[in-house]
């Protein structure tokens, strides 16, 4: 992982959706070890075992992104505790089987938004006042379904848009204030595409292949580049969605 300085993060506080797994675990580790202060959640229980070697640097706080409730708990808890927030990396997400409309019904469609695109709306309206006070950086979780079709089903690939769509007007919108990308992952090996790996894996030798680069990356590839984008010297990039795919758009 990047050798950052520690006086880069040192004493700021990261709020991470996801943190249990995958991407979000990736990043609230690669912050720990660059000195800041993360508070974590995630729906999975006792999560923060985890994390204990940062002692209390690190807060988990379990609770279900898709519910209001839980996101404005877990925002109040952060601020109860660190007192600000320097950095929002709004990372949780749900696939959904890449389900075509037909085969979607109106609880899948609303569990997918709920999960992928409520959940920001709520905890970054939330967290903006404290991220105005601290000229922060809000770094939302795209993908290439955000970009293009083909990367989830249509449950998926809309709420991913929206990501996008709003990344984009935040941005604007608070541009004077507050730093605000996107990330856009291709490829990446985490639980949430297991079903790939399942098996024979089938599904994830044919992604691999599909790759101009010819394989799946790695959580901590996005937390690098999550690091990257949180930092000064990423600062003039404001509401670019970055894709990290492995060349999947090129094609």
């Amino acid at each position: 992982m990047t050798d950052y300085s520690q006086s880069e993060f040192v004493d700021q506080v990261v709020f991470v959706t996801g943190a249990a797994s995958g991407i979000g675990r990736a990043q609230a580790q690669a912050f720990l070890q660059a000195g800041a202060q993360v508070f974590g959640m995630d729906i999975q229980p006792d999560f923060s075992s985890q994390f204990t070697r940062f002692g209390s640097r690190f807060i988990g706080f379990v609770g279900d992104v898709a519910q209001k409730t839980d996101c404005l708990k877990a925002v109040e808890k952060c601020l109860d505790n660190f007192g600000k927030i320097d950095i929002l990396l709004n990372t949780a997400g749900k696939l959904d089987d890449y389900k075509p409309l037909l085969e979607t019904d109106d609880a899948l469609w609303q569990e997918i938004f709920a999960t992928n695109l409520n959940s920001i709306y709520y905890i970054t309206k939330a967290v903006l006042p404290t991220l105005i006070a601290t000229k922060g950086t809000v770094i939302n979780m795209c993908s290439i379904a955000s970009l293009i079709a083909g990367g989830g089903g249509i449950s998926y690939t809309s709420s991913k848009h929206a990501i996008a769509g709003f990344t984009k007007q935040l941005a604007l919108d608070y541009a004077e204030n507050v730093h605000v990308v996107g990330i856009a992952p291709g490829a990446i090996q985490t639980p949430m595409n297991a079903a790939d790996f399942a098996g024979d894996g089938k599904m994830a030798t044919w992604v691999a292949n599909e790759t101009p680069v010819k394989r799946w990356a790695q959580p901590e590839e996005v937390a690098d580049l999550t690091l990257f984008l949180a930092s000064a010297k990423a600062r003039y990039l404001q509401g670019n969605i970055v894709p990290i795919d492995g060349g999947w758009l090129l094609k």
